[in-house]
């Protein structure tokens, strides 16, 4: 999911250099909302390990 991130992120950077600005908003947004979900799981994950027993 990082990655997906990461790849939208780009090609909000190319295409806001290039002047595409409707193309650049749009793969931004993607970029910030597959972001705040890799947050939100590893998060979460990161808590379900703390607590676990063993």
């Amino acid at each position: 999911m990082l990655t997906w991130a990461i790849i939208a992120l780009v090609i909000a950077l190319i295409a806001g250099a290039l002047g595409f600005t409707g193309v650049a908003a749009a793969a931004g947004t993607v970029a910030k909302i597959l972001f705040g979900l890799f947050l939100a799981i590893a998060i979460i994950l990161f808590l379900m390990s703390l607590f676990a027993v063993a």
